[in-house]
C-alpha cells in the first residue's frame, strides 16, 4: 500500500463492452406531480472531478470519502477532492468489472472497510483502524475473501446495517445466465447478500441469528440469495429497510426491498427468475420474493444503479423517496414505497451521465458518481 496520485483514466465501462459517451448535465427540473409522480425541483451540482469514481461513504467530521475504481480513496472538501489517503492501485485491476468497488465506515468511525478485487480477481474485504479521523495503515487486515470465476458480476458493495453488522453484496460469479447456478445455491457466497460481524471474531464472527446458521449445505454468512449482480444496495436511514438494485441479464432490471423487521433468508429468484419473469424456462421458486419494482430494458436503460431513500433536509419534496438511476440511461428517478409496495414513480428530470453509484452523506444529502469523473451533489433548484 502506498499513497500517490494516479493520473491515468479508467478505460472501459463497468457493465458494457464499449464505453458510452459521458453526457453529464447540470440542470434543474421543475417536475410536476401529476406528470411524473414527483414534485421535487432539483439540480445536480458538480462539486469535484475524480478518476473513475466508483463508491463512497460518509466519514468522520461530516466528510464524504470517495473511492476511485483504480484503487485510490480521496476525501471531498470545500475545494474538491484531496490527495489520496489510500492507494491500493498496485493490488487491483480494472479489467472487466473489477477494481475498488466499495467502501464503508462502521457506525463509530472506528474502522474503515474496502471491498476490491485483487490481481487474481478474488473479491477481498479489508479493514483499517481509524484514529482521529485518519486511517492507520499498520492495522490493515483481511476480513473475508471470495474467489470469482469470471471478471464480471463481482458485486462489491458493502454497508453497515442498522444492527451494526457489515453487509456484503456478491454477484453470481459472472459470465452470463449464471452457468454454475450460484444464485440458488446456498453452498456458495456468490449471488448473495452476506451479514457478518467483522470485529467479533478472527477474521470475523457470524451473527447467531443469521437465517442459515447451522443449516446443512448452507453458508452461515448468507443473509439473502437469488441475486445476479446486486451492484448497489442501501438501508433507509429513516426506517432501516433494505433496498437492492440487482442488475438484470437481458430484459429486466429490478429493485428488491426488505423491511427492517426482516429476519433474512429472502430468495430474490435469480437465476430461475429475472424480475417477475421466469428466466430461460425456469420455474418460479415457491419462496420467491418478487421485486418491489422492475423495468424493461427496452425503454429505460441496461443496468440499474441502486441509490438511497432521501432523508436530507435540503429538498423537502424529495423526503422519503428512493432515488436511483441506470448506468446506460443516467436519468435520476424516484420511487415511493409503502408497506413493500410502490405507491408512486417519479422522474427528477436531471441526467447524471453514466451513473455508477450514489453516496449518502452524514447529513442525509445525496451525491451522484459518474464513471467519467463527475462527483455531483443533488440540490434543491
Amino acid at each position: 500500500m502506498k499513497v500517490r496520485t494516479r493520473s491515468s483514466a479508467i478505460i472501459g465501462a463497468l457493465f458494457l463492452a464499449v464505453t458510452l459517451p459521458l453526457t453529464l448535465t447540470t440542470a434543474s427540473a421543475s417536475a410536476s406531480a401529476s406528470a411524473d409522480g414527483s414534485s421535487a425541483q432539483v439540480v445536480l451540482t458538480e462539486v469535484a472531478r475524480a478518476q473513475g469514481p466508483s463508491a463512497g461513504a460518509a466519514g468522520p467530521d461530516g466528510k464524504v470519502w470517495i473511492a476511485e475504481r483504480a484503487g485510490t480513496v480521496r476525501i471531498l472538501g470545500d475545494y474538491g477532492l484531496g490527495d489520496p489517503v489510500l492507494d491500493i492501485s498496485d493490488e487491483t485491476t480494472t479489467d472487466g468489472e473489477r477494481g475498488l468497488l466499495g467502501v464503508a465506515f462502521d457506525p463509530e468511525f472506528a474502522h474503515f472497510y474496502i471491498s476490491y478485487t485483487d490481481l487474481e480477481g478474488t473479491s477481498t474485504i479489508d479493514e483499517f483502524a481509524v484514529a482521529d479521523g485518519q486511517l492507520q495503515p499498520d492495522t490493515r487486515r483481511t476480513v473475508l475473501t471470495q474467489e470469482q470465476p469470471y471478471p464480471n458480476h463481482n458485486g462489491g458493495d458493502i454497508k453497515f446495517g442498522p444492527d451494526g453488522y457489515l453487509y456484503i453484496a456478491f454477484g453470481d460469479g459472472g459470465s452470463g445466465g449464471d452457468p454454475h447456478g450460484n444464485g440458488q445455491n446456498l453452498d456458495t457466497l456468490l449471488g448473495k447478500i452476506l451479514r457478518i460481524d467483522p470485529t467479533g471474531g478472527e477474521p470475523y464472527a457470524i451473527p447467531s441469528d443469521n437465517p442459515f446458521v447451522a443449516q446443512d449445505g448452507a453458508k452461515d454468512e448468507i443473509w439473502a440469495y437469488g441475486l445476479r449482480n446486486p451492484w448497489r444496495f442501501s438501508f433507509d436511514a429513516g426506517t432501516g429497510d433494505l433496498l437492492i438494485g440487482d442488475v438484470g441479464q437481458s430484459e429486466w432490471e429490478e429493485i428488491d426491498w426488505a423491511p427492517a423487521s426482516s429476519k433474512g433468508g429472502e430468495n430474490y429468484g435469480w437465476s430461475s427468475m429475472e424480475g417477475n419473469h421466469p428466466f430461460r424456462g425456469g420455474t418460479e421458486p415457491a419462496n420467491h420474493v418478487p421485486p418491489v419494482h422492475e423495468y424493461d430494458r427496452s425503454g429505460l436503460g441496461c443496468s440499474v444503479t441502486g441509490g438511497f431513500v432521501y432523508r436530507g433536509e435540503a429538498i423537502a419534496d424529495l423526503a422519503g423517496s428512493y432515488v436511483y438511476s441506470d448506468y446506460c440511461d443516467g436519468t435520476l428517478r424516484t420511487l415511493r414505497i409503502e408497506d413493500g409496495a410502490v405507491t408512486e414513480e417519479g422522474d427528477l428530470g436531471v441526467e447524471g451521465g453514466e451513473v455508477i453509484s450514489f453516496v449518502e452523506a452524514g447529513d442525509g444529502e445525496l451525491y451522484v458518481l459518474a464513471i467519467g469523473g463527475a462527483v455531483s451533489r443533488l440540490d434543491r433548484a
